[in-house]
């Protein structure tokens, strides 16, 4: 970046940030064979799970403060750059063949759009406003919970986005895995302190990693929350290729004890939809029965079928 001058201005020193130190425990990873570099990576890698664990409290709160608003139909907006953003892109770009969502209910959102899922634009993140046109272009408001993502807890575009969301009356948040103080106007903070990357600065590792888990973990919990789960199946499955087809009857067969051929007879009968399925063989129903207890069920499966949560 330039002052007014035209000189190339000074960048913040982010050499406190966790992410951005040496690790000790790899500063021969140069020198390893491959065995020992695969190794080491490997023993770094161990470290993600329990760091996401230590983070669960701040994690369960910023999923309740989501749940009222997803609940009455808002929406799960992820934004971010690099590596943050193209995994919050992954997770929204997921959820609607697991889950069976709606578009638009979760949206992933990275600094220079869709080009920059390929081509990097790492100059954007230092924008703080960047998000402004695209959260205001979806109406974001206090239905919606936005989730800025930012490994080392310092990029403005990230920082920027959840401030605007929170300005728009939305649930805030900012996922991060170096310790910072919460920000200014957002409201929960969850910090993943995964320690120094492997090979230093590099956050699509361990950070990536964690972030994964994380957006998994937010995303998958929203959505059995709201009734796309059954037991621990993926009951809002359509079987729209041969996996799924396959996937959706053992589902079917899982809980109606029908045989194979049978399960497969009663998804053609139920148009490629397991809970409409499901809902006509336990309640003996018509598939115009089924549809109609499932929209008074809000698309719950228990509810649908008359057993208690």
């Amino acid at each position: 970046m330039s002052n007014d001058t035209g000189k190339a201005t000074t960048p913040p020193d982010r050499s406190w940030t966790l992410t951005e130190q040496r690790n000790n425990r790899t500063v021969d990873l140069d020198r390893q064979s491959v065995a020992g570099t695969v190794a080491m990576l490997g023993v770094e890698d161990a470290l993600v799970a329990g760091a996401v664990a230590g983070a669960s409290g701040a994690i369960v709160a910023f999923i309740e403060a989501a749940l009222p608003g997803f609940r009455a139909g808002g929406r799960l907006i992820y934004v971010g750059a690099g590596t943050s953003g193209r995994l919050g892109v992954l997770d929204a770009s997921e959820c609607p063949p697991t889950f069976q969502s709606e578009p638009g209910r979760v949206v992933g959102i990275i600094a220079g759009g869709d080009r920059s899922l390929r081509v990097s634009s790492e100059s954007l993140e230092d924008i703080h406003d960047g998000a402004r046109a695209e959260l205001e272009s979806l109406a974001v408001n206090d239905r919606d919970t936005v989730l800025g993502i930012a490994a080392g807890g310092t990029t403005p575009y990230a920082i920027g986005a959840a401030q605007i969301a929170a300005s728009l009356g939305a649930v805030s948040g900012l996922l991060t895995c170096s310790p910072i103080k919460r920000p200014e106007g957002i409201g929960h903070l969850i910090v993943v302190e995964t320690g120094p990357e492997p090979l230093t600065g590099s956050t699509r590792m361990k950070a990536g990693t964690a972030t994964k888990m994380v957006l998994n973990t937010i995303s998958t919990t929203l959505m059995a929350q709201a009734g796309k789960v059954y037991e621990n199946l993926m009951v809002d499955v359509r079987a729209t290729n041969d996996k799924l087809r396959d996937r959706a009857a053992r589902i079917i067969v899982e809980l109606t004890h029908l045989d194979r051929d049978a399960a497969f007879g009663a998804l053609d009968e139920a148009d490629g939809s397991v809970k409409v399925a499901v809902v006509m063989l336990q309640a003996d129903c018509s598939r115009d029965a089924a549809l109609k207890r499932l929209d008074e069920a809000e698309g719950d499966l228990r509810r649908a079928i008359g057993e208690r949560g």
